[in-house]
Order: C-alpha cells, then structure tokens, then sequence
C-alpha cells in the first residue's frame, strides 16, 4: 500500500514539475512586440498586486487575466482545508472514496485518461486559465487539455433536454462585487480531486468568484449531490494573477504513457 502510494505521489511530482515549467515560460519567450500591459506597479516598477481590482464601465469587478491555484493541494483533496468528518458522505459514496483514497485505483481517475478533470476540479489544477469577461458572459479557457467554459449572464436557464457534460452548463449573475457561477448538466463521470471524490449526474456547483484586488482571488466552492452527499459542503480556494505568461497548447491523447504506471484495478 506505502508503495503505491509512493509511486503516486512520485507520477504527479514530476507531472507537476512539467506543468510548471511550461507555465513559467515569460509571454515574451511565444510572442515578439508585445504591448505593455497596463498593470500598476509599485515605486520598485514591479507589479503592484494588491493594488485595487479593475472595473469595467458597468461597475463590476473586472476579472479577466491568467490565473493560476496558490498551490495544488484543492485538486489533491477538495476538503484539504475542511476537518475529517466534514464530507457529508452517504454510505455508499464514502465507502467508494475510502476504496479510492490510498491511490490503488489512480489509473482509473479520468485526467490519468486524458479526460476532462471536470468542474470544480480544473480550477484547482496547476496549469493556469483565462478570464475574458463581457458585459453578457464569461469565458474561462483552461490550459489544461485546452477546455473552455461560457458563463453566460444573460438570465437563461438549463432546460430538461440537454447532453450531459463534464464541465457543465454554465450561468451567472453579480451579487456586489461577487460573481455567482451556478452549473449543472453534468456526466457524473468526474472526480471531485485526485483522491478520488465522487460525483454523479445529479451535480450542482456553486462558485462565487470575488477579485479581493489586482493580483488576489476568492474562489468559494459549493458541491450540491444529492445523490452523493447528505447535504451541500463548501470550501474556498485561492487564486493568483500572472502578470508576464500566456496559455500553452496542453495535449493529452491515447498514447498518455503515464496511466501504465498507475495502478488501477478495473481493466479495459
């Protein structure tokens, strides 16, 4: 059991490493005659992240930039933050991510696979992701596997015929300075993190994005399954802004010669 344990934690260190190798490749290393970004800056001339946020001409925080996780441990373990016992399992979901927890089952986890990491998990994943904002929508392009969400903010509604999804539907709407994401019309086929949190078509994410200042942001994560979970559990991650990078092309296909080293049990 240490042993593949070991072995895990060896797989998504290095995995890790090259991920933030790419990701701190400057923007001037892919692009010549770049403009300078208007970003304040300290008397020192550099950034001024906790500068005050941007606005748009609406009044609403402006969130666009490249943001990246404070760290990985949210796409580890969702509830790193959260008391043992504060997961409200039902019995059959804690059973399952009990069986999952101690990395026997990681060839098995969908991103091993070169599947969506699903939402809120791509949030928490090391590459970074881009916020363009309109005063209609959201757009989120996501580093990893090139994904990309709409958040649209135009008043509509998930109908009853829709195809589930891993990244979902997507709506919006301001609550002050708080942008309020409500997403549903999942796959069920995702795990909530790498230890293997489970998940099922009946999921409702709640996510309440609020830029604290220039470089700062407050993600509060609400997982809603009634199918999973005995009620709904929130958490909050934290984010950064990147001043001087921009996305990379992030391919993952068949030929993934990282899942032969997992272990897994389920064959294929």
């Amino acid at each position: 059991m240490k042993t593949l344990l070991r072995l895990r934690s060896l797989l998504e260190i290095l995995r890790s490493m090259a991920i933030l190798v790419l990701m701190c490749v400057p923007v001037h290393a892919q692009w010549v005659k770049v403009p300078a970004p208007s970003i304040p800056r300290s008397p020192d001339g550099k950034p001024n992240l906790a500068a005050p946020a941007p606005r748009l001409p609406d009044g609403h925080p402006d969130l666009s930039g490249i943001w990246e996780q404070n760290g990985n441990k949210y796409v580890q373990n969702l509830a790193a933050d959260l008391k043992p016992g504060d997961v409200p399992y039902l019995p059959w979901a804690k059973a399952l991510a009990d069986e999952r927890a101690d990395g026997s089952h990681s060839g098995e986890d969908p991103t091993a696979n070169c599947l969506p990491q699903g939402v809120p998990k791509i949030n928490g994943a090391p590459p970074p992701w881009k916020v363009v904002q309109t005063p209609g929508f959201v757009v989120i392009l996501y580093e990893a596997l090139n994904l990309f969400r709409q958040i649209f903010l135009d008043g509509r509604e998930l109908g009853e015929d829709f195809p589930p999804t891993w990244l979902g539907y997507s709506s919006g709407k301001w609550e002050g300075d708080t942008l309020v994401v409500d997403t549903r019309g999942f796959n069920g086929k995702a795990w909530l993190d790498q230890l293997g949190k489970p998940a099922t078509d009946a999921l409702h994410v709640i996510e309440r994005f609020r830029r604290k200042d220039f470089g700062h942001m407050d993600i509060q994560i609400t997982i809603d399954d009634p199918k999973t979970y005995l009620k709904p559990w929130t958490v909050t991650e934290q984010v950064h802004l990147l001043t001087n990078t921009e996305l990379m092309e992030s391919i993952c296909n068949e030929n993934n010669i990282d899942v032969q080293h997992l272990p897994h049990t389920s064959t294929k």
